[in-house]
């Protein structure tokens, strides 16, 4: 989890939003013990924060895995038997 830090200057932001809307989001925001204006931010970071690079969108354990079954004596057709047989 990332940890929020606020700046000493934060620009405020006005917003048109159904009144309805705003009301559901303050009880969420109260049950989770935050604001709505925290809600916003993160939300807005997570949108409009630069995606990954892919191959680099995974644990570096996962990276080093990867693939590394690939040219194996298992089939895809081998995995999806298991997955039947183990949740039947």
């Amino acid at each position: 989890m990332r940890k929020q830090a606020y700046h000493t200057y934060v620009t405020k932001l006005t917003l048109s939003v159904d009144e309805e809307v705003v009301e559901r989001a303050k009880r969420y925001a109260a049950k989770r013990g935050t604001s709505v204006s925290r809600l916003v931010e993160t939300y807005l970071d997570a949108l409009a924060r630069p995606q990954p690079v892919r191959g680099q969108d995974h644990a570096p354990v996962t990276r080093r895995l990867r693939g590394i079954l690939k040219g194996g004596r298992y089939s895809r057709r081998d995995y999806i038997d298991h997955l039947e047989r183990k949740y039947r």
